[in-house]
Formats: structure tokens, sequence, C-alpha cells
């Protein structure tokens, strides 16, 4: 049995991995590449797989880097099954045309502008190619198991994460082998933890936070804060998050806070029909997050839902203090960049920034303090306050990675770390060998392993 690396080694995005067994190829997760250029340019590279030798994909969850490359691979021929959870499905009928459709717009615009070094600027993919991955999608429940194909077996259990968030468990050849996925925080205020761990031979883990474990940050009492402040010099707050978990995270924190008269009672906006649709998800899975269907109607009373481009525009107007929220989460594309256009040059005005920035993304700039950043080719200032709420990743940190393995059962052969960037997952690497006493590796991006029994 072999696996290869194909992407989330050596940095946090593009998950790919390609598990061969007696003739049978299987490809765990399809993502893009995010962040730095040399990064964002790979997905634009030949695919990295024959798509005509595989059986099928697996997806443990629908955040774009790891989804967001399977139109790509219908593209290329692909007609197989995507097996993935229930949840997982409803959120990639938002995600991909999404993804999609700011591809397309954004290649328009700047043609519309002559503002791209390409000419003409093309999308990756159309809305058109995401859908057409959807009717491809099967439905597999947590915690059934599968034949996908002669003597090889899938198993999806909860991760926590999002909605719809698995890890994967696949048998085959005598062996089990893990895909963790993106693995949730144990303590996150919506989702529930991640199922614990059972035995495997094999764990290929996520290190987003291997370095390092979220401060005990009271993040409903910092968003207070923030507001009040901005508020009270006349400013407006504008929120880059993620419609698929983020956003509804803020919304439940705002309306706590609203409940009880902690902060003005200014409007919220939620510019980001993605999200407004991802809200009402959550009233479907609510065995997989702790709202109680009070709390998940409060976050649909709490904002304002803005669907429309013209909506979206007319909030240019808006000349009193506000609280915008719009994806998206790294500001690398979506409504948020006309909002931060438009209020990053402002000084009473804060940007907020929730959750991990993937380096050389806007967000990334913002959160190292840049006093300029590029947006639809041109150089805006910022002069706005930028200001984190460091405690809101939906990512398990150090200390839950160690804990969730040191649970399991018995040690499995070899740990590979994935889905971090060297330095973290090489931290996580020695904390495995030092506090475990396990065989762990950081994979190169295009290494193959042998599995052995």
């Amino acid at each position: 049995m072999k696996l290869t690396f194909l992407g989330a080694a050596g940095t946090v995005t593009g998950s790919k991995y390609l598990l061969e067994h007696a003739g049978r190829q299987i490809l765990v997760d399809c993502g893009l590449f995010q962040g730095y250029k040399h990064l964002r340019e790979m997905n634009w590279e030949p695919f990295p797989v024959d798509v005509s030798r595989l059986d099928c994909v697996i997806l443990t969850h629908a955040h774009l880097d790891h989804s967001g490359a399977l139109p790509l691979l219908l593209r290329n021929g692909y007609r197989g099954p995507i097996y993935t959870t229930p949840g997982t499905i409803d959120l990639c009928h938002l995600l991909l045309p999404d993804s999609a459709r700011l591809q397309e717009e954004e290649a328009e615009y700047l043609n519309r502008h002559q503002a791209s070094k390409h000419k003409p600027a093309l999308p990756l993919y159309t809305e058109q190619d995401a859908r057409h991955v959807l009717r491809y999608m099967q439905a597999v429940p947590f915690n059934e198991t599968i034949e996908m194909v002669p003597d090889m077996q899938l198993s999806l259990r909860p991760a926590g994460h999002i909605i719809g968030a698995a890890n994967a468990e696949i048998q085959a050849g005598g062996l089990t082998i893990v895909f963790s996925g993106d693995v949730g925080r144990d303590d996150d205020p919506i989702m529930r933890p991640p199922t614990p761990l059972g035995t495997a031979d094999y764990l290929v883990i996520e290190s987003t936070y291997g370095d390092r474990l979220h401060q005990p940050e009271d993040n409903e009492a910092l968003l207070a804060e923030i507001i009040q402040r901005t508020a009270g010099r006349g400013g407006s707050v504008v929120v880059p998050a993620f419609a698929v978990g983020r956003a509804q995270t803020l919304l439940f924190l705002l309306s706590r806070l609203k409940a009880r008269h902690a902060i003005p009672d200014l409007p919220v906006f939620l510019d980001s029909p993605m999200a407004i649709d991802m809200t009402e998800i959550y009233h479907r899975h609510r065995k997989e997050h702790r709202l109680s269907p009070e709390e998940c109607k409060g976050l649909c009373r709490v904002a304002t839902m803005v669907r429309t481009s013209d909506e979206s525009r007319a909030l240019n107007n808006v000349r009193y203090p506000a609280v915008i929220i719009s994806a998206s989460g790294m500001a690398t594309g979506g409504r948020v960049l006309h909002h931060l256009k438009r209020m990053a040059p402002d000084r009473r005005n804060t940007i907020v920034l929730v959750g991990y920035q993937a380096g050389g993304t806007r967000g990334a700039r913002l959160a190292a303090g840049e006093k300029s950043i590029r947006i639809f080719g041109e150089d805006v200032a910022v002069n706005a306050e930028v200001a984190m709420l460091r405690g809101m990743s939906a990512h398990a940190d150090a200390g839950q990675l160690m804990r969730w393995m040191a649970a399991m059962p018995h040690a499995p052969r070899k740990v590979f770390l994935t889905h971090g960037e060297p330095g973290p997952a090489d931290i996580l690497r020695q904390r495995v060998d030092r506090e475990l006493g396990w065989t762990a590796g950081v994979p190169r991006l295009g290494q193959t392993v042998e599995l052995v029994p």
C-alpha cells in the first residue's frame, strides 16, 4: 500500500492524498492551494494524478482548501463517486458554486478595468463546473461503514470543526489508516468536540496550530470592547469572516451581547448570501452543534441579511456606526473587499480579524500591521484600527491535538503531520516523539511512502 502527499505538505492548504492498494486508487480530499502567489499558481498546474485510474474520492469537509479543486478533477475527466457526509454535501452546494462565482466576477472585473497581467484574466473554473461536481457526491452518514471498492472500507467520524466535518477511517489490506481532516476544538462555543480516535495503524493528522496553545481569551468581552470603542469614535466595524462557521460564531456572540445590552444597539449586517444560507443549515444539522433551537433562531434575528449586490452596495451609504460581517475570512475575495476598500482608510473604523490568516493573503498582511493593501489593482491605505480575536479558530491547538492522539487505544505505527507550515508541523512532530514515544514525520510535497503491515 502506498500513500502520496499531493497537497497540504509543508503548507496548510491544498489537501490531497492519494492512497493506492491492490491496483485501486483513492483520493482523500481535493483542495485548493491558498495564500502566497507561488502556492496559488500551483492550482493552474496539470492535475497531479491520472484521473482515469481513480476509483473514488473521499471528502473530509467542505472548506475550499479541502474541496475547492473538485471542479478541476471533473474537468480532467473524473466521473466516479465522491463520498462525504450529508452535512458536507449541503455545504458544498453553497461553497463550490460561490467559489466559482467569485472567480468569474473577479476575472470580469479585472478585464473590465484592464487590471490583470493576464490577457484575458480567466477563472480557475466556472459555476457550471462547480455544480457538475454536486451530481457525483454520495452521502455516507457518520459512523456507518461502506465498501468503497473490494477490500477497502470507509467510515466517517465526527471531527467537530464545522458542520459535516469528518475524519476518514479506511480499512484495507489488514491495515487501518485514519485521515484526521481538520480537527475541531473541544471548547468550541458552537460545534461539538471531535469523536475520540479509535485504533489506527497509520494516522495522517493536521498541524495548523502545532506550535501553540489557544489563549483562554474571552472573545465575547473582547468583541464588546472593540464595538464600544469603535462606536465611541463614530466608526464602524468590518469583519472578514468565513461564511461557514466563523460568521455563525460571530452572530452567536453578537446575539448574546445585544441580549444583555453589553454593546450599543447599532445595526449588524451579514453581507454574504452564503453565510445566510449556512446559518439556515445549522437548523438542519442540530445534532452536530451545541445550539438550542432558540439560539439558532437568534443567529438569524441579530443581523440584517444582505443578499443582493444592490443591497450590498447600499451599505456604502451607511454613515452611522454599524457592524458588517462579510466573506471571505482571509480577505482573498468576496464582498468584504469592497467594504475594506471603503472603510480601511478611515481611522474611526476597525477591521476585526478572526481565525487563521494564511501567509500571503490580505488578512495576513493586515495582521502584520501593513499600512497599505492592494485591492482591485489599487493601493488602499490602512488607517483603520486592526484588531484580532485570536481565540476564535475552529482548529484544535497543539495541546488538544496531543490529547486527542494520546487517547488512542494503541500507538499507531507512524503519524504523518500535514496541513501545517513547516515550523508548527515539526514542533508537533517533536512533541509526538518526546511525549508519546511514537514515530512521526513531516512529509514533503509529492513524497510517496509505503504503508506496511
